[in-house]
């Protein structure tokens, strides 16, 4: 039996207490001990931008134009030159963010009509997520497009089509990863509503991304080619699940391996990992394609399929930094049925590893190619491995409807 609308309100307003609290307990105790933090870059970015400094013509970032906000806003709420209240006002935006998401995801529950039990479990699982992957959750900016996109497939699943992909075109203009879902946001409504409404909906998705790239394209198109080439051209990240391999190797066959810092992280160099990374990137490419023509018909295949599609990026991208686990805690628990479950307890568990050796172990990994941490990656990289392979696995029947 569905949830009532009613009991979806009390379960997301104490969701969304729960999450606070979970970040509160984010500042006690050894979760406060150690730190690795991008915070200072985006002070950076942010007070250039309050001093009146275009961003990619007057100075260089990675990020595009739609994380601007999340670096602009903390800056105005704050004295330029400090630290403290930079940080302080951008921990307070990152929480209404994740409340945000909180809220959003429970919307898309009412929207499947989830069941009480369904409900309860699936923001249980948003709510306390901070605990289980630790501070990182606190220094980066991943819960603004995480935000962005679990409402936009909120939309979708209510039929808000438009501005589902209004909110879609939000977040790849945040972060870019969410482009994996527009191929499935746009099948799902071409098969419910025809390809007029799909073409229409897409040109939605273009205008909002042109809207936030063409003025810094017109302004400063080697900064902006500079921000999409680092992102593009980045080596293989230590975390990496190819990465995972080679230090697996180098601690049971002996293979030697060497570090290098660029692109604001540590790589494997050489000639091996560099070749390992392009093999990688195939066969993301290669997943992500095989994703997209699964065509959801139903709000439930949506859910189900845009999960899948996250986890094939994460799991099979050339970098796989900590806070990229965000992107998949406000979807993935949202998967409905078994499959659901045994999906949420990896995402647990991934989480749960990734804590284990980051901060705490990373420069150990990092510089020295630490045992214990080199096995807690390897860990974590299969973990997500395994989780593609429940939600791409077994039968597509089940709930496929499209409320």
């Amino acid at each position: 039996m569905s949830a009532s609308s009613r009991f979806t309100s009390i379960a997301a307003l104490a969701a969304a207490f729960l999450f606070l609290g979970s970040w509160a307990v984010l500042h006690r105790g050894f979760y406060d001990d150690e730190e690795i933090v991008d915070i200072p870059v985006y002070e950076t970015y942010g007070n250039a931008i309050e001093r009146g400094s275009i961003p990619y013509r007057d100075f260089r970032l990675e990020y595009p134009p739609g994380a601007l906000p999340v670096f602009a806003v903390p800056a105005l709420a704050s004295a330029d030159g400090n630290p403290v209240e930079f940080r302080t006002a951008f921990e307070r935006l990152m929480a209404v963010c994740g409340v945000a998401a909180v809220l959003l995801a429970a919307l898309l529950l009412a929207g499947l009509r989830a069941t009480r039990i369904r409900v309860v479990a699936a923001l249980g699982a948003v709510a306390l997520f901070p605990l289980l992957l630790g501070n990182v959750i606190l220094t980066r900016f991943d819960l603004w497009p995480a935000a962005l996109t679990i409402g936009a497939l909120a939309a979708l699943v209510w039929r808000r089509d438009r501005l589902g992909f209004g909110l879609l075109g939000l977040a790849v203009a945040a972060k870019l990863y969410p482009a994996v879902l527009v191929p499935l946001a746009l099948s799902y409504v071409w098969r419910r509503r025809g390809r007029r409404e799909a073409l229409v909906c897409l040109g939605v998705l273009a205008g909002v991304v042109a809207l936030a790239f063409l003025p810094f394209l017109a302004l400063a198109p080697e900064g902006l080619a500079y921000s999409f080439g680092r992102q593009l051209g980045r080596p293989l990240q230590i975390e990496s699940l190819g990465s995972s391999f080679f230090l697996a190797a180098h601690h049971l066959l002996g293979l030697d391996l060497e570090m290098r810092s660029g692109h604001g992280s540590q790589n494997l160099d050489g000639t091996a990992p560099a070749v390992a990374g392009v093999l990688l990137s195939v066969a993301q490419l290669a997943v992500l394609a095989w994703i997209w023509l699964r065509r959801p018909g139903g709000a439930e295949e949506l859910v189900r399929w845009s999960a899948a599609a996250l986890v094939a990026f994460v799991a099979f991208g050339k970098v796989l930094s900590p806070q990229f686990l965000i992107w998949l805690v406000p979807l993935v628990p949202l998967v409905a049925g078994r499959r659901g479950l045994k999906a949420s307890a990896l995402v647990a568990v991934a989480l749960v590893l990734t804590q284990l050796w980051f901060p705490y172990r990373y420069w150990d990994l990092a510089l020295e190619f630490d045992g214990v941490a080199s096995a807690l990656v390897l860990a974590r990289d299969l973990v997500l491995v395994a989780l593609l392979v429940v939600l791409v696995t077994g039968s597509r029947r089940g709930p496929a409807r499209s409320p």
